[in-house]
Order: structure tokens, then sequence, then C-alpha cells
């Protein structure tokens, strides 16, 4: 069975989209392209526990298995070494992306304390969409009990659109929470 939001997109967002941009090619039309999780954890400097906690944390937000990320040099100031790991991240496509999107906005975003709104104006100028959430554990697959300590981490939506009007129309059609 197809997800949940790539029916969406597909019976009612692509006729809205049609009406209101007049594309003539299908092509034209802006699509998800993918949806980019990163968590940077600096504490695993101290202790490789730390990562590990991310990791799963990560692969039980995500659905896959994250791919952990290493410094590329040292910097003392930091007490960072090359090659020493220090955040993870993963690229959700296809089905998972939906997917992902579906919970993001239906059940984590309400879920945030103190949520007004995600900034609308937080695309890079070729569509893309790019956000921080301060606690992971918003997600419904974070046991609370098992946290170890709460982190942050960036969501970056790509969309095919090739400007921020296009990008945000998509996403206002997902029924993404923009303020005002």
């Amino acid at each position: 069975m197809a997800p949940r939001y790539k029916e969406l997109y597909n019976k009612e967002i692509v006729p809205a989209l049609d009406k209101k941009f007049g594309y003539k090619n299908t092509h034209q039309r802006p699509r998800l392209d993918k949806i980019v999780l990163n968590m940077g954890v600096g504490e695993a400097t101290q202790d490789r526990k730390h990562m590990e906690n991310a990791v799963n944390d990560m692969q039980l937000i995500a659905g896959q298995k994250p791919v952990v990320c290493k410094a590329r040099q040292s910097n003392a100031s930091f007490k960072i070494r090359e090659e020493q790991a220090i955040g993870t991240k993963v690229t959700l496509r296809g089905d998972r992306m939906y997917e992902f999107l579906d919970r993001l906005i239906t059940i984590a975003m309400p879920r945030i304390r103190d949520f007004r709104g995600i900034n609308g104006k937080s695309f890079d100028g070729r569509g893309n969409y790019a956000m921080g959430i301060t606690e992971h554990i918003v997600f419904p697959e974070i046991n609370y009990d098992k946290v170890d300590k709460i982190r942050g981490m960036d969501i970056v939506i790509c969309t095919t659109a090739s400007n921020n009007e296009e990008a945000k129309e998509l996403l206002r059609a997902f029924k993404m929470p923009f303020k005002n």
C-alpha cells in the first residue's frame, strides 16, 4: 500500500499546483526529492556510548540505518581528533520519505512544547527547506525512559522546485504548519 502522503500528492496536490502555476509539463511540477536528517553528537568526544545511543535513536526515527559522520580534521579547541565520530545522518527517499513527512507533520510537530508554527523563511532560494528540532523525543518511536540525553536534530526537505514560492506552496499543500 502506498504511503498516505504519496497518495495525497498524486490525487490532490498535483492538480492544485497545476491550477495555481499553470504547468504544461509534468517535469515542471515540484515534488519531494529527499529528506535529510542530521544529528550532531559533540559529547561523543568524551564517551563513545553517546554516539551509539544517537545512532540507535536516529534509526528508530528514520526507519533505516544512519551513517556515522567523522571529523575531517583535528580541532584542539573542540577536543576533536581527525576521523573521530562526531555526528550521524540519514537520507530518506521514496516511500520512507513520505512516511517520515507524515509522522513529522501529524504527530511530532504537535508534540513540540510551545509550538506556534515553523518559520516560513528558512528556504535556500532553490526550493529546499531546512528546520531544526531541539528535542528528538517528540517522535513517538523514542521511549523517553531509555533516553540518556535529549538531542536536537536538523531536518532538510529537498524539493525539485525551482524557487522558494513553489516549494512553500508544495509544503503548504502537505499541511506544513508555517507561521502566519
